[in-house]
């Protein structure tokens, strides 16, 4: 463990955390949390304990990023069983229905993922970290209540399939690799395309391999990310505050005057091209993310100097 410091001693940053599975979002927090001895940790989307992969965290000020990078597009590989329902509409759950898939063909088997591609309505899984009425659906679901969850507006980019096996006679499992918008459910993909088939499906495996700009490739386990933050303040699984923001925004240099200006607050010429952007002193340092309102750009989020 770390000597506990200030949080200012350790840079804004993020870190790109291959997330074992067994572990749930908060527990990889806290262990970031442990190992570099600060406080202000947070990551971008959640991942089941089920799940691993991609998992990014947010230290100090870049913490005020992942509220943009959670919103990002995800990709993740999965496990489709068909044969099984589960109440999670996972593996961990329990199994609540079965019915042979002896008879479900290949060619069934795309046409059904195939409906799940596009702009859609999906029902997220009851045991899920959706609220209703403030309360999260999994913990109303384990206290025994009954209650339907509204279908949410998600898009589907592409799934492909890549194997299919029969582990048993009556179960088929379907690898494939999803695209898609946040908010989905890929435990919701597997439960309606087993519904569509008439034999029922979850999840067996879920990895997920990039979000937004960034992937698995990037990503270490967090203790070997934290680490390199809370020591030399760099290395594998480390991206600097700055990087960071250029990596999600398109970038705006500024000019020395723009930059002391912006750090008070104060607005400054439009760049004349909507959206946010990552508003980047000459030294380098992100000053803010800014947009433009009418003739001049304003600050939407401020990075103090560190």
């Amino acid at each position: 463990m770390s000597p506990r410091k200030p949080d200012a001693d350790v840079p804004p940053s993020l870190l790109l955390v291959d997330k074992p599975g067994g572990m749930t979002s908060h527990d990889v927090v806290a262990i970031a949390r442990r190992v570099m001895g600060v406080r202000k940790v947070g990551h971008a989307g959640t991942l089941d304990p089920m799940a691993t992969g991609l998992l990014v965290l947010g230290v100090g000020a870049a913490t005020r990023l992942l509220g943009y990078l959670s919103g990002s597009d995800k990709t993740y590989e999965a496990t489709i069983r068909l044969g099984q329902r589960t109440v999670t509409d996972d593996r961990e759950g329990e199994v609540t229905a079965t019915a042979s898939a002896a008879g479900v063909t290949e060619d069934a088997v795309r046409a059904a993922l195939a409906a799940q591609v596009g702009a859609l309505q999906q029902v997220p899984s009851s045991v899920s970290a959706v609220k209703v009425d403030g309360k999260r659906s999994y913990d109303r679901v384990r206290a025994g209540e009954e209650f339907e969850l509204a279908a949410r507006s998600v898009t589907v980019h592409s799934i492909d399939v890549h194997r299919l096996a029969r582990p048993t006679p009556d179960l088929m499992d379907v690898d494939v690799t999803v695209s898609c918008s946040t908010g989905t459910y890929v435990r919701a993909i597997a439960r309606d395309a087993g519904t569509a088939l008439g034999v029922g499906g979850h999840l067996t495996a879920l990895r997920r391999t990039s979000s937004g700009s960034f992937s698995t490739e990037q990503a270490r386990p967090v203790e070997d990310a934290a680490g390199a933050l809370a020591g030399p303040g760099s290395g594998p699984g480390v991206v600097a505050l700055t990087d960071a923001a250029r990596a999600v925004f398109p970038a705006r240099e500024l000019t020395a005057t723009e930059a002391v200006a912006l750090g008070y607050g104060q607005r400054v010429p439009a760049a004349g091209v909507p959206g946010l952007h990552a508003a980047v002193a000459p030294d380098g340092r992100l000053v803010a993310l800014v947009e433009d309102a009418g003739p001049l750009a304003k600050v939407v989020v401020g990075f103090p100097p560190g």
